[in-house]
């Protein structure tokens, strides 16, 4: 008795003390009511929860630091959510933050950043076996960094939560995060302004799905072991730069209906498509490496009116599916480098002196009917492929690269 006491003076003291510097600190133990301590914390206090186990349904309505001391664990016990943050200027930090419910109509999540609580912060946590990681509403200038979230395993993909989910805010950065194992690692619906920079995302739906958002930056990130590395649909003003999308089981990197935006150095390799590009204009698409993939890039629906430079498409079983109208026209300028580009250099200026043309009538004839592959070497279908090439009625509209490198 004279030990609690005692223990609870000197918390006391240290935070009558912090408060008369302007803020205080409150340490919580193992056993205490972490909703109490909450409740007792002024605004811009400080709770430190100490190494241990805390069973919470944790709501905080009002601008503090929540602390773990080495990485203690909130858990919600498998029931709504474990963390729900009402105010602005939250911090939540070294916590481990786990067993959330599996309402996907409640939106049950690890930490729920409800519509206002602006500038909310979350990093260097754990937060495991939840619906939802993080779901973030209406809520501006969040800080989302170097957490790793994982989902409900045992649930089939369409059941699960997202790892983190954006929704109408601004100015978010999420940085430097790891997520796997939920429905899409980042969806991002109807968010503008963000940073996303530094994460890796694997063994989901998509490693990240973009609708409806606006001048974001996407850099230095990595999408592998996902059905779709990264699909970016009804979104503008796009940077993606410097990314990594490989090994994923559908599309590396997903570009549909976008306009103005720059895609950039990134480096698409192993998937089943490398880029799928569909109702696309006015977007620059440069220097990116597009390689061993089983179709380098599947255009579609119109995408014209874009910039295709100095990109490197190497080792793709087709480097080009296209079907179109019309040619399109890629590498006015400086050209791509083709792999399997068969012309010649008389001049030795480094590039071709024919066009390169990424698909013909037999390619076509492949795609509808796989087994002709068979046949591919046989004198009649290279035939077929020369007769093609000569004669304007049998050739087919293609992407062409006229300054091919």
């Amino acid at each position: 008795m004279v030990r609690a006491v005692l223990k609870h003076g000197v918390i006391g003291l240290l935070a009558l003390l912090a408060s008369a510097a302007g803020a205080a600190v409150w340490t919580v133990q193992p056993g205490d009511d972490l909703q109490a301590a909450i409740a007792r914390a002024g605004a811009g206090d400080t709770v430190q929860l100490q190494r241990g186990h805390y069973r919470a349904n944790l709501l905080i309505d009002k601008p503090l630091t929540l602390r773990g001391l080495q990485r203690p664990t909130i858990s919600g016990g498998n029931e709504g959510d474990t963390i729900r943050v009402t105010s602005p200027d939250v911090t939540i930090e070294g916590l481990i933050v786990r067993d959330s419910g599996a309402d996907l109509l409640a939106q049950n999540s690890g930490i729920y950043i409800r519509p206002g609580a602006h500038r909310a912060v979350v990093r260097d946590c754990d937060i495991v076996y939840t619906l939802f990681g993080l779901w973030i509403e209406k809520a501006n200038d969040v800080r989302v960094e170097r957490n790793l979230i994982t989902g409900k395993r045992e649930l089939n993909s369409s059941q699960r939560g997202n790892g983190v989910q954006l929704y109408n805010t601004t100015g978010a950065r999420i940085e430097g995060n790891r997520i796997g194992f939920v429905r899409d690692a980042l969806y991002v619906d109807v968010s503008h302004d963000a940073v996303f920079r530094g994460n890796r995302l694997h063994r989901s739906r998509y490693g990240t799905h973009y609708m409806n958002s606006y001048r974001n930056l996407w850099e230095d990130n990595e999408t592998f072991y996902n059905r779709g590395g990264l699909a970016l649909m009804e979104v503008r003003d796009r940077v993606v730069r410097n990314n990594r999308a490989w090994g994923n089981s559908d599309h590396g990197i997903m570009l549909r209906s976008i306009q103005d935006s720059v895609v950039e150095n990134n480096v698409v390799a192993g998937n089943n498509r490398g880029f799928f590009i569909y109702d696309v204009e006015y977007t620059r698409l440069l220097g990116n490496l597009v390689v061993d993939n089983r179709v380098g890039v599947h255009l579609a629906a119109g995408s014209t009116r874009n910039r295709v430079e100095r990109n490197d498409f190497i080792g793709n079983r087709e480097p080009v599916r296209y079907v179109g109208s019309r040619d399109e026209i890629w590498g006015r300028d400086s050209g791509n480098h083709w792999s399997n580009y068969a012309g010649w250099d008389r001049d030795g200026n480094g590039r071709g002196d024919i066009p390169y043309e990424a698909n013909d009538l037999v390619d076509r004839l492949v795609w509808r009917h796989p087994m002709v592959k068979l046949l591919l070497a046989s004198p009649a279908v290279q035939a077929l492929r020369l007769a093609s090439r000569q004669f304007p009625l049998l050739r087919v509209p293609s992407v062409v690269d006229p300054s091919r490198a």
